[in-house]
């Protein structure tokens, strides 16, 4: 069994989010239009399978276990999911050089940001307090599993509760594996350079919301 927490495996999928985003916004920066595709890419590959590992795994445990409040958390979760799946399938319309592919990225992270802090602080320290830890790493390990079966790229009309989103998923799948297999990702180099970044990183999701209230008054 994964040595990892629910927790810590939800959360390491939210830095990497971050750090594709931070690729992103040096790469515009740069003026490298080639490499902001790239990191695009990876990015929306990661939020996508997140997204539905998330539906498929986590949110149907929360119903589980946490009763009415729950079952309230994960249909906000998934509400906020479907607008970033709604971004993300714009985005699929739009070229990197384009200020509207900017803007949507933008707005992804405008939402992930919120939507993961509220994880982080809420959702899974609840949820991990009553499952447990043993079956916390179990379900990590599900979650892992389940990541690499989902779509890659968004399908805001597809369901998003399970079984038939994990129908709905297997189906699509393959067809999403098949673009990508077209597309350009970072180079190993690139991902190499990232993932010893990754280690240094750790957003404090608690501490930053705290920081940011405590600048507002």
């Amino acid at each position: 069994m994964s040595s990892k927490t629910l927790f810590q495996a939800i959360k390491e999928d939210h830095e990497e989010m971050y750090l594709y985003h931070d690729e992103y916004k040096r790469a515009r920066t740069a003026g490298d239009v080639d490499a902001q595709a790239r990191w695009a890419r990876q990015l929306t590959w990661e939020v996508a399978r997140h997204a539905v590992g998330e539906e498929i795994v986590v949110y149907p445990l929360m119903e589980k276990h946490l009763g009415d409040k729950g079952k309230q958390l994960a249909d906000h979760d998934r509400e906020e999911h479907q607008h970033v799946k709604e971004f993300l399938y714009r985005l699929e319309s739009l070229k990197p050089e384009e200020e509207s592919y900017s803007q949507t990225i933008e707005l992804v992270m405008a939402s992930l940001h919120p939507h993961n802090d509220d994880e982080e602080i809420t959702d899974l320290p609840m949820l991990e307090a009553v499952i447990g830890a043993d079956a916390s790493r179990e379900a990590a390990q599900n979650f892992k599993k389940t990541k690499k079966l989902v779509p890659t790229r968004s399908h805001p009309s597809a369901p998003n509760r399970p079984p038939f989103e994990t129908l709905a998923g297997l189906l699509a799948a393959p067809a999403d594996k098949l673009k990508d297999w077209f597309a350009s990702f970072p180079t190993e180099e690139e991902m190499g350079q990232a993932k010893e970044e990754l280690k240094h990183r750790d957003h404090d999701a608690k501490a930053g919301r705290a920081a940011a209230a405590a600048g507002q008054q």
